[in-house]
Order: C-alpha cells, then sequence, then structure tokens
C-alpha cells in the first residue's frame, strides 16, 4: 500500500490554469471528476509527469517524483506508474500476450502478478494469441489495463478509459473495473466526466471546475454537499451500500441500509450480497407525516440537516440524514416554505427511484 498522495501543480497557458493543492488517499479509487475543460486530463497528465508545471509537487508517500523547488523532475518512465487512456494503444503487430509481455519489460521492480494472474483477473485468458485487430473495444481496454498492471506501478492512471465505447462496451468492462478496486492493493485516479461511473467505482472524489478543486474528499462526503458550483447541481445526489434482505413474492428484492429498507426490481444475487445505489436529489421528496395513499414504495425516515438555495429558479437542496445515511432532495421553495423546512425537523423521505450501480 502506498502512502498518501500528495499533488501540487500550477501550469499557466494563455488559454487556461491548473492550479491545485491535493491530498488523497493511498488505496481505492480517486475519481477526478469535471466537465470538459475543468483540467481533470491536465491533472493526472501533470501526475504521470507528461505535463511540466510551472511549479509542481508529487509524491507517493515518500517517493518524491517531483519538486520543482528542489529541481527534482522524474521523467514518465522513471515513474513506478501505470497508465490507460481513451484509446488502449496496443500494438497491433503483437498478440495481446505480446502487448502484455510489453508492459512486463517496462517494470521498474519485481511485479507480484504473473501475465496469467492478471489474464484471469480481467477475463482475457482466452485472448492471449489474438492480434488486437480481432478484439472488441471493451476487449482492447482490458488488455491496455493488463499491461499497465504488469509494469508493477505504485499508481495506476486512468484517463476517461470507457469514454471510447458504447454503453454495451461500458457495461462489460466495469465489473473488471470494480474488480481491480477489490483485489489490487495500489491507488487508482480515474478520471470521469460521467456521473455514474463516478458513483460507481470511487471510494474519494475531486471536483474539478475552471482548473481549480472545488470540492476534495470521501466519496459521499463530497456527493453530499449543497454548497457546490451549479456546474454539478444537476448530478446531485448520494451513493448508498445497502445489502440484500429478502428476495419477495411480488418480483421485488428488498434491501437494507442504516437509514430503513428500500424495494428494488428483483435481482438475482444472493441474500446477503451488498449493492451500490445512487439516490439522485431530484427523485427525493418530502412529507411530514408517512403517505399511506402513494405508489411510492421508499419511504425512510430522516433528519433535516440544512438547506441552500439552487441556481434553478423556485427550488431548494435539502441535505438529510438518515440512519447515519446522507440523503438529498431537490423541491420547490414552496413546498420548502409549506412543510416549513429547517434544520432538525424529523420527516419523510420519499424515494421515487433508485439506480442500481452494482
Amino acid at each position: 500500500m502506498s502512502g498518501e498522495i500528495s499533488a501540487r501543480f500550477l501550469i499557466e497557458r494563455a488559454e487556461f490554469s491548473l492550479d491545485v493543492d491535493l491530498r488523497l488517499p493511498g488505496q481505492g479509487v480517486t475519481a477526478l471528476f469535471g466537465h470538459s475543460g475543468s483540467g481533470k486530463t491536465t491533472c493526472l497528465r501533470a501526475m504521470a509527469g507528461l505535463e511540466r508545471a510551472n511549479q509542481g509537487y508529487f509524491a507517493l508517500g515518500d517517493a518524491v517524483w517531483q519538486d520543482e523547488t528542489r529541481g527534482i523532475f522524474l521523467p514518465p518512465h522513471q515513474r513506478a506508474l501505470g497508465v490507460v487512456f481513451q484509446d488502449a494503444g496496443l500494438f497491433p503487430h503483437l498478440s495481446v500476450r505480446g502487448n502484455m509481455e510489453y508492459g512486463q519489460r517496462r517494470a521498474r521492480g519485481a511485479s507480484i502478478l504473473s501475465i496469467s494472474d492478471v489474464a484471469d483477473l480481467l477475463g482475457i485468458a482466452p485472448l492471449l494469441e489474438r492480434s488486437p485487430r480481432q478484439l472488441s473495444g471493451g476487449e482492447r481496454q482490458r488488455v491496455a489495463i493488463a499491461r499497465a498492471l504488469l509494469a508493477a506501478p505504485r499508481i495506476l492512471l486512468m484517463d476517461e478509459p470507457l469514454a471510447a465505447l458504447d454503453l454495451r462496451r461500458k457495461n462489460e468492462i466495469l465489473p473488471y473495473l470494480e474488480r481491480l478496486h477489490r483485489d489490487l492493493d495500489i491507488p487508482i485516479i480515474y478520471v470521469s466526466h460521467a456521473p455514474d461511473e463516478v458513483a460507481r467505482l470511487a471510494d474519494h472524489l475531486v471536483l474539478l471546475d475552471n482548473g481549480k478543486a472545488v470540492a476534495s474528499g470521501p466519496l459521499n462526503d463530497v456527493l453530499g454537499r449543497i454548497d457546490l458550483p451549479a456546474a454539478f447541481a444537476d448530478d446531485a445526489g448520494v451513493v448508498i451500500d445497502a445489502r440484500i434482505a429478502a428476495h419477495e413474492a411480488d418480483d421485488l428484492t428488498r434491501l437494507e441500509f442504516s437509514g430503513g429498507m428500500i424495494f428494488v426490481s428483483r435481482r438475482s444475487e444472493a441474500i446477503g450480497t451488498t449493492l451500490r445505489c445512487r439516490i439522485h436529489a431530484r427523485d427525493v421528496s418530502l412529507a411530514l407525516v408517512p403517505q399511506m395513499l402513494s405508489s411510492i414504495l421508499n419511504c425512510v425516515t430522516a433528519t433535516v440537516i440544512d438547506l441552500a438555495p439552487t441556481d434553478t429558479p423556485g427550488h431548494v437542496m435539502v441535505k438529510l440524514q438518515a440512519g447515519g445515511e446522507p440523503l438529498l432532495a431537490r423541491i420547490t421553495r414552496r413546498s420548502a416554505e409549506k412543510l416549513e423546512i429547517r434544520p432538525g425537523l424529523v420527516l419523510r423521505a420519499q424515494i421515487k427511484a433508485v439506480a442500481l450501480l452494482s
């Protein structure tokens, strides 16, 4: 396991500047999220040494790869890292195995993973003797990840690896990214502008806007904030981990979390399985008393923590706590005034839709 990641970069260009000072965990998946032009890719390229900052510092624990104040700058080939871009960039004249062996030869230290280990991890064992031309887009990306891992990296940098894939191929590769998250003990920096990818994969979230980090912290700490710029308001929502408690007779599955229970369409996973769920603020309505005559099945007791105006005229964002789990609700100002929404008020949060992410 790597120590804390420190990244401080100031990159000034005529049309854009990046100015960030980040402390990131040395394990799990950190997502750099923001809209086009926010600085995500520039920040990741600076970490890789592909962009040289006017002022820069980058370290994994005690290993300092860049410190401009001391004249330290390790070029990319001297950094123990793996990089995966949108384009898999496989060598067309080499087989899948040959591409993976190239990764092994780049290793700056002894790899604890063999080709067979990585092939099994990413589900590409049957593809080893194929040419890259014989692979689907999702398969090529899995081979690119395998090649990066075989270089024995201390950190894996992924720049929108699913952006060039259609929905089917994205859904094909996401379970393998989750497996990397679960089975590997190296930090992953994951760049994306897709909220659902971030919600599904990330432990830590950095929100970038106009070249600056406007928020950084554990996933739900950031998602649960109501003071973020309007650019993130449309995607507001939280992520919860819920356990399958029962499969009901009416083709529903009951999930339980610390805030109560929610029902979803019947799932194939076994009772006891944990599922990651995303609940959008726009899908949560509020009531002072339980609504007996309602088609909304999912209703939990919650306490109002805070509320703030949004950039949508006539609306407010309400931050809630349900059994220790954060929730957000976006409601009209008129409704907030009618219900007298205020911090400390205990009410019922009605969840109209739950997006299952795993």
